[in-house]
């Protein structure tokens, strides 16, 4: 179908520029949105972000504008939907001119995910592309990414994964800019980079469970068991929030070990124990307890910023011919097909989980000037076993290991921040 002015009883007509500042236009235009929802009469700015707030952010209804200043609206069929995290990876011309940034241009990845200088001779895992059902999802843009975060502070909250998000970040911003390490001498699971041009802040917050974790301590010895209490989120990062416009949330590999939980100080159960006269519990509890925990302390903020909260799902790994200890591998060159995807259910499981907690602190949320979203990358990164390092990550300690958990930079790890892009966009 398609219709326009009088045909629906009224003329759809809207200002350009008015409908670029309710929309950040920009991006909509990106999308193949432009100037206006389907609306049956031209609405005022403030109608307009009213219609845009109610949408869910990953569908938006197909719309297309001719280019004139004062612009007419043609409503196509909105039967299908854009819905970012369902697609397929498509592949590309091998060309470097289409990379975002390369391990030479971007002087801040960190060597154990620089896996060109570690000696990684293939290249053909950079060229493949994320396409949504029924969209493009757009390239990241620097220049609007800064526009945005423009005197504003972002933090990502989480393990060892979630700085290699970060470190993604920083790659794709330097093309703009060259950040400052204002930590210079700071641990590297505590960093702090500004952007002075652009007036921008970004941290790196380490915290294994979001929640407090204590090691048991075992005849002097580390017993690679914790105590999760998870009923008091990790001060490491909950000092912090208050300093943060963004968070961006994401956990899980840190709990596939013995796990002791704990609420009101009070043990409820555990992860991987022996012993008969204690609950068990799954994986997925207790990750579902610890984000629950971290969501509702992050909701009940009382001297946060307007806060915008990204949980980041769980990022898969793909050990295959044994697991991390014992040999694993993850020499793909490709990505896999859906079918040789194994693990698929129980990483749907988690993900599933965790959109779960989002919608719940989405109803806690209302009217408390805080506001939740989801990055899920689940589905879109299980696919990916050619992205991880292996063998090419600058092993000096921990010889005979592979690295199948982490991403290489610059790799198909960059594709969430074209999805966080799109989401602070919008």
């Amino acid at each position: 179908m398609a219709c326009a002015g009088n045909q629906l009883g009224n003329p759809i007509q809207c200002l350009l520029t008015e409908v670029r500042v309710a929309f950040d236009g920009v991006l909509l235009k990106k999308w193949g949105l432009s100037c206006c929802l389907p609306l049956v009469e031209c609405w005022s700015t403030e109608r307009v972000s009213a219609s845009l707030s109610s949408l869910n952010e990953s569908r938006l209804p197909y719309v297309r504008c001719s280019s004139v200043a004062r612009a007419v609206c043609f409503l196509d069929s909105v039967t299908e939907e854009c819905r970012l995290f369902d697609g397929k990876w498509t592949k590309e011309p091998d060309k470097e001119s289409l990379l975002a940034y390369t391990n030479g241009s971007c002087t801040t990845i960190p060597d154990s995910k620089n896996c060109f200088k570690n000696g990684r001779m293939d290249n053909e895992f950079l060229h493949w592309r994320w396409k949504p059902n029924g969209c493009d999802l757009p390239r990241f843009d620097p220049r609007m990414f800064f526009k945005i975060v423009r005197g504003k502070t972002m933090g990502f909250i989480g393990d060892s994964v979630s700085k290699n998000h970060a470190d993604s970040l920083l790659c794709l911003l330097s093309k703009e800019e060259v950040p400052i390490d204002v930590e210079k001498n700071s641990k590297e699971k505590f960093q702090t980079w500004h952007f002075p041009k652009h007036d921008f802040t970004l941290l790196t917050l380490w915290s294994e469970y979001l929640v407090t974790a204590d090691e048991l301590i075992i005849n002097g010895s580390h017993s690679n068991i914790y105590n999760l209490h998870l009923d008091k989120p990790d001060p490491k990062w909950t000092t912090k929030l208050p300093t943060l416009d963004y968070a961006i949330i994401s956990d899980g590999h840190w709990f596939f070990r013995e796990l002791h939980l704990y609420q009101d100080n009070n043990m409820i159960g555990c992860v991987y124990c022996s012993n008969p006269n204690i609950t068990k519990f799954n994986v997925t509890f207790a990750m579902k307890m610890s984000f629950r925990g971290a969501l509702k302390y992050i909701n009940e903020c009382k001297n946060c910023k307007r806060l915008t909260t990204f949980l980041r799902t769980f990022s898969p790994s793909h050990f295959e011919n044994g697991t991390w200890n014992n040999g694993g591998n993850c020499n793909r060159r490709k990505p896999l097909k859906e079918f040789e995807v194994e693990s698929s259910e129980f990483y749907k499981e988690i993900s599933d989980m965790q959109n779960e907690e989002i919608e719940w602190v989405k109803t806690e949320s209302l009217g408390k000037n805080k506001h939740f979203k989801v990055l899920d990358i689940t589905k879109v990164m299980v696919m990916r076993a050619d992205g991880h390092p292996g063998s090419f990550w600058g092993n000096k300690w921990m010889k005979g290991y592979n690295d199948c958990v982490h991403w290489c930079l610059p790799g198909p790890i960059d594709v969430w921040n074209d999805f966080l892009l799109a989401h602070l966009s919008h």
